[in-house]
């Protein structure tokens, strides 16, 4: 009776789990087709459904459907079971008219509730007649392509600019996209585009998406490569040469001549170079207020004081930042007028920006740090700061808040001694109030003249040192030079890490338990072994000559014995059926010792 109320208990908690669960129903299609092709429309819903409505679909023919698909799958998160199942009713559509066309929300049924897909917008683009073309021609005969006929407007790349005149320092987008009509393989070496007489940011593109696209005619699938932020340094007629992007592209070399041929394609590598780019840069209008440095944008500034009552040496910090969009990347910093007898800083710059498609915004922060010396009362006067906008033609400014400071003396009064820690591009640590600084106090060793090192037994002691030093590396260096000028005895040297390198590849393959490969890669490490040790071409190589060439250096008859075993297994392992893998472990055991037996029985 337990059981059955346990059992009853967990059905009630799994029914309320899927009830409670939300149930997705969504449309999916390309967002760009040419006419004439065909496609799928098709409608994914979570839970088992019935009842399904779709709108009147404008613009495209119905060629098939709906086709009815469910799947179900098991997903196990942390201790967490889940299982997903989807029902997919799938429409084969034919683009009848280019243009845009909108699909409205379907609807279903899922239990006693009715549930509404989002809408599409597809855009259908023209006929590409020059792509028919040429399909119907490949279709009717047999033909080899290579590199020189993949036509220039079969893929290339394109620079588009959000403008071409703009004002001097004025920020514009330039996008560079490629357009394929090809089976593009892949993309390297992006080389960067000339950007002299522009100060340029890049904007990150996380992935590549792909679109079609219609370019005089014809239809290209679309990717972009690179973005760029530009601000112009300079004004009148400015090019962007183009960058230049290799890739690679597979040809078709010969189609298949029967049903149980298959096509054959070549890979080919074409570097494509980008279109130059010709923009107006003007210069700014008359009228430049006094305190305009070159700030161009939509931009504000704000200001504020660490204190305005403070003691004599201590220090006061005042922080100035220039926010919003422009070139705030080439923005002057605003000076401010302090008063004399004040210690003053370098400013510490604090450059926080984000480079999208709508421009680069952020913040400039200006810390400027300064030190009052003496007490009394002193004003720090505004600061204006003029930029230009662009979108009015106009120069704005904004003025900071008069700053108004009272010091009072500090521990010791006026020009006493106090330590204060620099804060940039100036000494490490600074005592104001001395005139004489880091003088040595205390006892002083003083030396006779006998004292010093020169004529000493450490001074050619220091000579004669590097010249024994010298005359052994002389002589080391002549030995090696000799032995490597002997070709076999390099050869012979190296023959055991040449074997190790292979054997190790061999024991790869033999955890991927790649059986032909491994019996292939243990018969070439043993061959080369044994052409490097006896300095025989490995085309000369027989296991006759190899079995009396190792009596010659006195090799062990079980050593000679094991070497013809191995070379006859791997020989017959390459063309008999699978063998055991505790065969291929044992073999790859034995070459191994094999090698480490010759290596220390044969000298040569």
């Amino acid at each position: 009776m337990r059981r059955t109320l346990l059992f009853l208990w967990i059905c009630l908690l799994v029914s309320g789990s899927v009830s409670a669960a939300e149930v997705s129903f969504r449309a999916t299609a390309p967002k760009t087709v040419a006419v004439g092709q065909q496609f799928r429309l098709s409608y994914t819903v979570s839970e088992k459904a019935k009842d399904l409505r779709v709108p009147e679909i404008n613009g495209f023919d119905v060629k098939n459907g709906p086709a009815v698909s469910s799947s179900t799958s098991v997903q196990i998160i942390g201790t967490q079971m889940e299982t997903v199942y989807n029902e997919t009713y799938t429409y084969i559509l034919q683009a009848k008219e280019e243009g845009s066309f909108d699909i409205g929300p379907a609807t279903i049924t899922v239990g006693n509730s009715q549930y509404q897909s989002n809408s599409l917008s597809i855009k259908v683009l023209a006929a590409d007649k020059a792509s028919q073309a040429a399909a119907q021609s490949q279709q009717q005969q047999v033909e080899t392509v290579n590199s020189q006929e993949i036509g220039a407007d079969d893929i290339f790349l394109r620079a588009h600019v959000s403008r071409n005149s703009m004002y001097e320092n004025e920020g514009f987008l330039i996008t560079f996209k490629l357009y394929t009509r090809v089976n593009l393989q892949s993309m390297s070496n992006w080389a960067l585009p000339d950007f002299s007489g522009f100060v340029s940011q890049q904007i990150d593109l996380s992935n590549m998406s792909w679109n079609v696209e219609s370019y005089n005619g014809k239809n290209y699938r679309t990717g972009i490569i690179a973005q760029y932020y530009l601000y112009p340094q300079k004004t009148g007629k400015l090019t962007i040469q183009g960058g230049k992007l290799d890739t690679q592209i597979a040809v078709l070399v010969r189609r298949a001549r029967s049903f149980f041929d298959n096509d054959v394609y070549s890979n080919v590598n074409k570097t494509i170079q980008c279109n130059p780019v010709a923009i107006d840069v003007k210069p700014l209008p008359a009228g430049k207020p006094a305190s305009f440095s070159g700030a161009v944008g939509d931009l504000n500034v704000t200001s504020s004081i660490s204190s305005e009552n403070v003691k004599t040496n201590e220090g006061i910090t005042i922080k100035l930042s220039i926010s919003g969009t422009g070139n705030l990347k080439t923005i002057k910093n605003p000076e401010f007028v302090f008063p004399n007898d004040f210690e003053i800083y370098d400013p510490k710059v604090d450059l926080n920006t984000k480079v999208t498609q709508a421009g680069v915004s952020g913040t400039k922060s200006i810390e400027y740090l300064i030190i009052p010396q003496y007490a009394g009362d002193f004003s720090i006067l505004p600061v204006e700061f003029s930029y230009f906008d662009p979108k009015s033609g106009t120069y704005k400014k904004h003025v900071t808040p008069e700053y108004k400071l009272h010091v009072e003396k500090g521990k010791g009064g006026e020009g006493a001694s106090q330590q204060v820690v620099n804060y940039a591009n100036k000494e490490d640590l600074r005592y104001i109030g001395k005139d004489l600084r880091y003088i040595k106090t205390g006892q002083t060793d003083f030396r006779t003249e006998k004292d010093f090192v020169f004529g000493s037994f450490a001074y050619w002691l220091g000579y004669l040192i590097p010249a024994i030093l010298f005359i052994v590396f002389f002589i080391i260096y002549r030995k090696q030079a000799k032995e490597n000028s002997n070709i076999a005895l390099v050869r012979t040297k190296k023959a055991n890490k040449v074997a190790t390198k292979r054997m190790k590849v061999a024991g790869k393959l033999l955890k991927e338990n790649n059986r032909e490969a491994f019996y292939d890669e243990v018969l070439k490490a043993l061959w080369g072994y044994l052409s490097d040790k006896l300095n025989i071409p490995v085309a000369s190589l027989t296991k006759d000559n190899v079995e009396s060439e190792l009596s010659k250096y006195g090799a062990e008859d079980s050593l000679v014995k094991d070497i013809m075993d191995i070379l006859g297994t791997c020989e017959f392992a390459r063309y008999a059926p699978s063998q055991d893998s505790g065969e291929m472990d044992k073999l790859y055991d034995s070459t191994v010792q094999v090698i480490n037996k010759m290596e220390s029985s044969i000298k040569k």
